[in-house]
């Protein structure tokens, strides 16, 4: 995966960015909602944890945040497609800009954008590359009969 950085108001979780986005001068200060993604994070990646419970609060327009919140609903360890995504927003007619939308996902993993493929199942854009994807699927495949809670 390589590195995450995470940014929070403080109080809620606001972007997950891949790579080190900090500049180079800033001290980083402790923040309860980053600790507390970092350890879901970690459980997530263990394989012992298949949604999340945090605070957010993304940036986005309505129809964004509309997309996203469709996204939390995508189980863990399976896929829709952009198209039933767009359905279940309204109709198939929305599918390219509910594809624009999941690409501007601010929480990726979180928000599991990640869950959404071509409607012949190929893989289609990812913040953080097509093999990240492709990983982040397989290890929810691999880990889906051994979550703990």
């Amino acid at each position: 995966m390589g590195v995450l950085t995470l940014f929070a108001t403080g109080k809620q979780l606001t972007a997950i960015k891949f790579g080190d986005c900090r500049p180079v001068d800033f001290p980083g200060q402790p923040c309860q909602v980053v600790d507390e993604a970092c350890r879901q994070l970690d459980s997530y990646f263990s394989g012992r944890l298949t949604a999340f419970d945090l605070p957010l609060l993304p940036a986005g327009t309505p129809f964004q945040k509309k997309v996203w919140h469709e996204l939390l609903g995508i189980a863990y360890a399976h896929t829709i497609s952009y198209k039933q995504l767009a359905l279940a927003l309204g109709g198939a007619n929305l599918a390219r800009a509910v594809g624009l939308a999941n690409g501007q996902n601010p929480l990726p993993i979180v928000v599991p954008c990640h869950r959404v493929i071509g409607a012949d199942g190929a893989m289609t854009g990812f913040a953080g590359g097509l093999n990240v994807k492709r990983w982040l699927l397989a290890h929810e495949q691999r880990t889906a009969g051994m979550v703990l809670f």
